[in-house]
Formats: C-alpha cells, structure tokens, sequence
C-alpha cells in the first residue's frame, strides 16, 4: 500500500512550457528532515504503488496526480478542484 507524503516545494527548471516545468518536489519528514526527489522518482513512486502525494492541509488537501501532455510526457499536477491555490507551481522553491 502506498504511503501519502504532503508537496511543500519543487524545483522548477526555467522553461516556460508547464508540462517541463517541475524537476524536484519536496517535504518534511515525520521526523522533521527534508526530504527532496525528482519528478521522475515521483511518477514512477506512484505509478508502483510506493508513494502518493497530496499538496496543501486539512479540507484544502488536494491529490498530485500522473498527468500525460498531448506529446506523451508525463508530469506531475494537482487533481481538479475549486481553486488555483492549491497549485504545485505556486510553492516555494526546495533548498
């Protein structure tokens, strides 16, 4: 069963097209460490059941889903909801 770890910052490289966007993504630790792994670790997480991600808190908490751009690049990005806020592009950048 995959385990659920909360997004609280990426990395984005300085393309403009958003399906390139994002190369880490990052969190905190039970523990209170960081924690920091590719786009690509992050896809293939999910795609084998070892991981899930979800970004923002409490009713806000939003799931990141395996998203396919129409040249069938895989990439990460919030499922749908109410707002933008809750945007992986919007967090902060990872140290």
């Amino acid at each position: 069963m995959a385990t659920l770890h909360e997004i609280r910052c990426i990395n984005k490289s300085d393309r403009t097209n958003i399906h390139e966007r994002i190369l880490n993504i990052g969190g905190i630790n039970d523990n209170g460490s960081r924690w920091k792994i590719s786009q690509s670790e992050a896809i293939s997480a999910i795609e084998s059941n070892k991981w899930n991600f979800y970004v923002g808190q409490g009713n806000s908490r939003v799931n990141v889903i395996i998203a396919i751009s129409s040249a069938g690049y895989k990439y990460l990005k919030t499922a749908n909801d109410s707002t933008t806020s809750n945007n992986l592009l919007s967090l902060p950048e990872c140290p």
